[in-house]
């Protein structure tokens, strides 16, 4: 008897444990940047539209914004790689979402 009884006091508390964490949970996962798929034009994208794109940060969209600034339009979207730091995997991960409107093609 005592065994059940204890079986039945550890499942009550790993049901309470689970039931108060779920919100918890649920609650991250809403705070979770969500990825946007649309089209990014990287020669006048904001920082935070260039966040968008898989693989870039903050960091990596203020020196997109800086390269674009300093060295013009790019003129293809490879041309991204040109950033210090973005290198094949990031743009083959963003390839299908890059436009180069407004360079001088």
């Amino acid at each position: 008897m005592k065994q059940k009884v204890m079986a039945l006091m550890t499942m009550m508390t790993v049901a309470l444990v689970m039931a108060l964490a779920a919100p918890v949970l649920a609650e991250e996962e809403a705070a979770a940047p969500v990825k946007s798929m649309g089209k990014v034009n990287i020669n006048t994208a904001s920082i935070e539209q260039l966040m968008s794109m898989d693989g870039i940060g903050e960091a990596y969209a203020k020196r997109i914004v800086s390269y674009r600034e300093k060295n013009g339009p790019f003129q293809t979207p490879e041309d991204l790689m040109k950033v210090k730091g973005i290198g094949q995997k990031t743009f083959d991960a963003n390839k299908d979402r890059i436009v180069v409107k407004g360079s001088k093609q």
